[in-house]
């Protein structure tokens, strides 16, 4: 596995090792005795896994090595680093495919959570897959909120934020180093646990904070972008930027370390015109032009995220290439609380003319800001220059500012009345067809009026279907049994499991083995001690009855990893067959295997199996017999009965791996039609 960040191996061999997987790690944070060891112990064949960094994987004597061992396959983590479109371009990933050419027979996997169709174009080419299947699965994070807020005394608005969340964790995005140091600073002192992380602090101390941030010593984690890929937490509540950030994918991927446990969690952003400045300042002390005109197309897209008046969720999927298939998500402010449109006809005609009439003259087009100020009648030297006080449009704006007439002209490009080109490295507008055609009819445009400084969203109390007091015991219990292993919180037990047992009270191995990601390693290391201290609380405390508790397990997400990216097409249970699930159906309804359609469309088994479970969801109809007898469907309904619904680790080992998670799967949904159930 090629990771790029040494602090994320050592979670993430930890959270392998706790579950049973022989999994180990190379990278500088090892003396070279023990570096020497573990390579031996490659070579013995006692580790599944390997976890290297890029740079470290293209070293001749690591290339040397790796064609001593039985290396099954080369999977490349956070693959969007290998593109220059990518928000976290790494120009060492591209060295990978000297590690292809010293293992020219072994295949290749790349991952990533956030890759646009350019980005995956990019890997594919530049790690040289050749004829690479593709699995692009939802981008949609159902657990995740999002929120924007106009900046007004943020510090204010950030305190406030995280007063109502005390006990929870998360981070706060900053732009700069010494804002991450000032900010926790401050936060300490109006007591809340933060400290800071940045990429100038001693490697110790960043991993000093970073301990106490995974064993919930500290609650909130003020970081720059430097706290990013390493972080392996799944029981983040919210993530708040401070700051705006400078493109999409990488507001994406931040604002999805929050909640990967599955439960509800929170995305604030704080945003400014200000700070569209300070990136943009950013942007031109690069001295690449064509990486000026990337950035400069990047942090467009993202203030119009920001200021747009549409659902926040539905924007994130369409810049993916997903289309959210509902009205509104009832999960974003937009779609909570609908912005207030009013009648723009008259903003529009004089903006759209402005436009017009520049270009009429000059023969050229110009930037909105340009615009703005000729609305504005201002009085600079280009403008006199090129004799646009002559314009009939000149100064006929004067009763809102640039700024104003700014978000105008950006709310006229979402209704793609006007366009943004960039010409020679300057970006100019353009009045589109629709745009001359609404100008001409004098079309009624409506526009949305911005959001109100003041919070126009309440933090909404989700209701709580467990016993909080208990809760709070296991997560005490919880810390000790992980100090106790020098490993994070929640490589013991997640968020879901607590809960569950805080719902479930489960005293006996049954019971136990009902919770979410409980298996014999799990019962094992740490079933008598959470029992004990359950069965110990009902000594003393009555047993609370719960409505029928609502599904909480992991999102997809956060059961799979990271989505697979470069590897057909995975989907995503709501939006219904489509057409690559359709072929895989009609193959099985023709009599042919599981196995014998992965061999026809070259895709894995896995896949088939999930466009079948796909196929039941959306309503369709499989012969469950031509996957497992009628004795063996009841075996597996027997298992999930005394093991939960939720627990399908616990059940594919009860039953002694004989059927596939694919198989399970399938027959867990079918019984699941059958009649409700309460799946845990």
């Amino acid at each position: 596995m090629i990771s790029p960040l040494i602090s994320l191996m050592k979670d993430q061999v930890d959270a392998l090792q706790a579950s049973g997987i022989a999994a180990t790690f190379l990278n500088s944070s090892l003396p070279p005795e023990e570096s020497r060891q573990r390579i031996r112990e490659l070579h013995n064949g006692r580790h599944r896994l390997l976890y290297v960094a890029p740079e470290r994987a293209v070293l001749s004597g690591f290339l040397s090595d790796m064609t001593n061992c039985r290396v099954n396959l080369i999977a490349v983590d956070e693959a969007h680093c290998i593109s220059e479109w990518g928000h976290d371009f790494r120009p060492e990933y591209r060295q990978l495919i000297e590690l292809r050419k010293a293992l020219p027979g072994v295949p290749m996997m790349a991952l990533t959570a956030t890759a646009t169709k350019r980005v995956r174009d990019d890997i594919v080419k530049y790690l040289q897959l050749k004829t690479p299947s593709c699995f692009v699965a939802s981008f949609n994070r159902p657990n995740l909120s999002y929120r924007v807020l106009p900046k007004s005394d943020p510090y204010r608005q950030l305190l406030r934020f995280l007063l109502a969340r005390q006990k929870e964790s998360g981070i706060v995005y900053c732009q700069s180093r010494k804002m991450t140091e000032s900010l926790s600073e401050r936060l300490s002192l109006d007591s809340i646990s933060a400290a800071p992380y940045h990429a100038g602090m001693e490697p110790a101390e960043r991993t000093k904070h970073q301990e106490l941030f995974q064993r919930d010593e500290i609650h909130v984690m003020c970081a720059t972008i430097a706290f990013g890929m390493g972080i392996n937490k799944s029981n983040l509540r919210f993530v708040v930027h401070y700051d705006l950030p400078k493109n999409i994918e990488g507001y994406y991927q931040e604002t999805g370390r929050a909640g990967r446990d599955g439960l509800p969690s929170e995305c604030l952003l704080l945003f400014s015109r200000g700070d569209v400045v300070k990136q943009l300042h950013f942007i031109d002390e690069k001295e690449d032009e064509h990486e000026r005109r990337i950035g400069r197309a990047q942090l467009e897209q993202m203030v119009h995220y920001a200021e747009s008046g549409e659902c926040r969720r539905a924007q994130l999927l369409e810049y993916f290439g997903e289309r959210f298939p509902h009205q509104t998500c009832d999960a974003c402010d937009n779609c909570l609380m609908p912005r207030e449109t009013y009648d723009g006809t008259i903003e529009a005609q004089k903006l759209l003319s402005c436009v017009y009439r520049i270009k009429e003259k000059s023969g050229f087009n110009v930037g909105l800001r340009y615009v703005a100020e000729v609305l504005t009648g201002g009085d600079t030297e280009k403008i006199r220059r090129w004799n646009h006080t002559d314009l009939s449009t000149y100064g006929i704006g004067k009763e809102r500012s640039r700024e104003q007439w700014m978000a105008i002209g950006r709310e006229l490009m979402r209704l793609r009345l006007l366009r943004q080109n960039d010409g020679s490295g300057f970006a100019v507008v353009e009045t589109t067809p629709s745009g001359l055609e609404a100008l001409k009819r004098r079309q009624t445009v409506l526009l949305t009026k911005p959001v109100k400084t003041e919070e126009a969203l309440k933090a909404r109390g989700a209701e709580q279907e467990y016993d909080e007091v208990l809760f709070e015991c296991l997560r005490t219990l919880r810390k000790r049994a992980a100090d106790s292993r020098n490993v994070a919180a929640f490589i013991v037990f997640s968020d879901v499991a607590l809960r569950q047992m805080a719902q479930q009270y489960p005293t006996t191995t049954a019971e136990f083995m009902r919770v979410s990601g409980v298996g014999e390693k799990k019962l094992k290391d740490f079933g008598k001690m959470f029992m004990d201290e359950i069965a110990g609380y009902l000594r003393t405390t009555p047993r609370k009855e719960f409505a029928t508790m609502k599904a909480i397990q992991p999102s997809p997400q956060s059961m799979a990893g990271k989505r697979v990216h470069q590897v057909g097409e995975r989907l995503h249970a709501s939006h219904g067959v489509n057409k690559t699930t359709r072929e895989s159906l009609s193959l099985f309804r023709s009599g042919n295997s599981v196995a014998t359609i992965a061999r026809v469309r070259n895709l894995q088994v896995g896949t088939i199996y999930t466009h079948l479970l796909a196929a039941l969801n959306a309503g369709e109809e499989i012969d469950l017999d031509r996957l497992v007898s009628a004795e063996e469907r009841r075996e597996i309904s027997v298992a999930f009965g005394e093991l939960g619904y939720g627990n399908l680790t616990g059940v594919f080992e009860m039953l002694g791996e004989r059927f596939s998670y694919g198989v399970l799967r399938i027959v867990r949904e079918v019984e699941h039609q059958k009649g409700p159930r309460v799946n845990v």
